[in-house]
């Protein structure tokens, strides 16, 4: 919930739309009389463009120019796994960039899916002739294992303003992030262990020496990320090797994350010790993860000779548990060793933003409550439900206090940019959203389908809930005041209500976005709870017994990680401890050991 002042900044947007059709490259009636011939000719040709490696040719659409899976790194595979990227190999002919490219390598449901060569990244612009548009870079979520460019399409966001949107695949799981001792044989970078950071580094060069090309402002790019993405946007905020590569930044849903260097070694050894007893290396696991704790030549053969598959596969019950699988490392190079306590930040105008149920899928999908969503129980027995509530409240408190409240806090007294905070509320008014996004309420997520219109991500979860006269109102603010922002820096444009910078202390610091079925708002205001009030009002809740909140809360502390993994930028990890040392569990705080 929030505190607000009431009907501050009420927004009544009816007249708001998205301007899709009327975009069309602008042309008049007399000059749609042009010819078939000369009309097909420029069509042709808008849909080639010239990068350093060669030309590529995209395909035209209504509203939209689109490019998918174009190269801007090279193959990772074999000897240059664990490499920083290179450039592509150049091309003499036309380069078809019409299908989606090649997703890094991943685990999913369905087995293993994708390539060690997938370097690519997807641009969408209008179908217009405009040049010097906003670059809005984004960078996909799935805890940096899982995921793929195609998680948005910037097709409905350009047909209602004049951007060019560029979503990027990059290595994934044990093959973007490794911090074993016998890699370390390369460049400082390199020996980092953080070969996904290495990648969106490289595609941001890409992006500044290529995307004028597409009609891009090479100096006006905003990096953005959601989930994971967002977390590797907040490192760049302190990566010495993001050093100007960008000019703002966008956070949905994304926290501050450091793992710490050595105790994410002894996680990958343990994770990859049965595969090297599996293979007769070693003669059991205790030998196999001291062997994969040095800098031994053989090691460093083992691990470039194992097939991509074994090793995509490894810690996949992560969800979102770092301590599962610790990424980001504080190297000391491309991260620095002191994490987000560093006073030398990337200072750029950042926006940062959440939902208000932020735990409710991880909560929901969690393997505790497996059984019970599967025959329905989740909603129809109390005593389950009451767990699943209780998870969901506590749970989302402190995710929307990581992805933003925390990070800002923790910020303020070091970077010198305006930061704003936008929390979205839509679904959490069981009358405004359909029976089944009810049961999420504004969830890790929810802000997608306001971004990208077409997105089909959560169908089955929010059914037509963005489908009502107010989403709709919804979608199109959001829409301005993040265009506003990758255009100017500042969020606030016209037939807006207006957005103030985060300050600490504030009486009003946070955006708070909503819609009932026929109108969207916004209001300024600030949230109503911290870190303190939220350990209180667990200790006191009553709605489940003490055991079940034990058990409960080893999951959420989990889930979020703890100091022998994890050295995070607030609050959020003292309130978490905190919590958790009061329901030990198996003699370990919280369930972690």
């Amino acid at each position: 919930m929030k505190k607000l002042k009431q009907m501050k900044w009420v927004a009544l947007v009816g007249t708001v739309v998205l301007i899709g059709g009327c975009s069309q490259r602008g042309k008049t009636g007399s000059e749609s009389s042009t010819t078939a011939a000369e009309t097909s000719k420029e069509e042709a040709v808008s849909v080639v463009r010239e990068t350093a490696f060669g030309k590529v040719k995209g395909l035209e659409e209504e509203n939209a120019l689109v490019w998918l899976g174009v190269p801007y790194g090279g193959d990772t595979s074999g000897e240059n796994r664990w490499k920083a990227p290179t450039d592509p190999e150049p091309w003499t002919d036309e380069l078809d960039v019409s299908e989606a490219g090649s997703l890094a390598l991943q685990a999913g449901a369905d087995g293993v899916t994708g390539s060690e060569d997938a370097l690519n990244l997807d641009i969408y612009r209008p179908n217009n002739e405009k040049e010097k548009l906003p670059v809005l870079v984004y960078v996909h979520g799935g805890n940096n294992q899982t995921g793929n460019a195609q998680e948005i399409s910037g097709r409905s966001f350009v047909a209602g303003q004049d951007a060019v949107v560029v979503s990027v695949n990059y290595r994934l799981g044990a093959l973007g992030f490794n911090p074993l001792p016998a890699l370390k044989t390369g460049s400082d970078e390199e020996n980092s262990g953080n070969y996904t950071m290495l990648d969106l580094a490289k595609s941001l060069d890409w992006v500044r020496e290529n995307i004028s090309n597409f009609g891009g402002d090479s100096d006006n790019v905003t990096i953005a990320g959601f989930s994971a993405g967002g977390r590797d946007v907040m490192a760049m905020l302190i990566s010495p090797i993001f050093e100007g590569k960008f000019d703002k930044a966008v956070s949905f849903s994304g926290g501050m994350t450091i793992a710490d260097e050595e105790k994410s070694q002894e996680v990958f050894a343990e994770a990859i010790a049965p595969l090297v007893v599996e293979d007769k290396v070693k003669k059991n696991e205790e030998e196999a993860r001291s062997w994969l704790l040095t800098s031994a030549e053989e090691v460093k053969d083992y691990l470039y000779e194992l097939d991509g598959d074994r090793l995509v596969g490894l810690m996949g019950n992560a969800g979102i548990r770092m301590s599962v699988f610790p990424h980001l490392y504080n190297d000391g190079t491309v991260l620095p060793k002191e994490g987000f306590d560093t006073i030398n930040y990337n200072s750029v105008p950042l926006l940062m933003l959440t939902g208000e149920q932020e735990f409710s899928l991880f909560g929901r999908f969690d393997p505790y409550f497996g059984e019970y969503v599967g025959d329905g129980s989740i909603d129809t027995n109390k005593d389950i439900s009451s767990q699943y509530d209780f998870v969901n409240k506590y749970g989302g408190q402190l995710y929307s206090l990581f992805n933003l409240e925390d990070s800002a806090q923790k910020m303020s007294a070091n970077y010198s940019a305006p930061i704003y905070g936008m929390e979205i509320l839509f679904g959490e008014n069981a009358d405004a959203v359909s029976e089944e996004m009810a049961k999420l309420g504004s969830f890790h997520g929810v802000f997608v389908p306001l971004l990208d219109t077409d997105s089909q991500n959560y169908a089955g979860l929010v059914t037509d809930s963005y489908t009502s006269k107010g989403a709709k109102q919804l979608s199109a603010m959001f829409q301005k005041y993040l265009y506003a922002f990758i255009s100017n820096g500042e969020p606030n444009g016209e037939d807006l209500p207006e957005w103030t910078a985060w300050e600490k202390g504030a009486d009003e610091n946070i955006l708070f976005l909503d819609a009932d079925k026929e109108t969207a708002t916004a209001e300024m205001g600030k949230k109503d709870f911290d870190y303190e009030q939220v350990l209180d009002a667990i200790k006191k809740d009553d709605s489940i017994t003490e055991d079940q909140k034990k058990t409960l809360l080893s999951k959420v502390c989990l889930l979020y990680t703890s100091r022998s993994i994890d050295i995070q930028g607030g609050g959020i990890t003292e309130a978490i401890i905190s919590i958790c040392s009061s329901y030990r569990v198996n003699g370990h705080v919280g369930g972690i050991t």
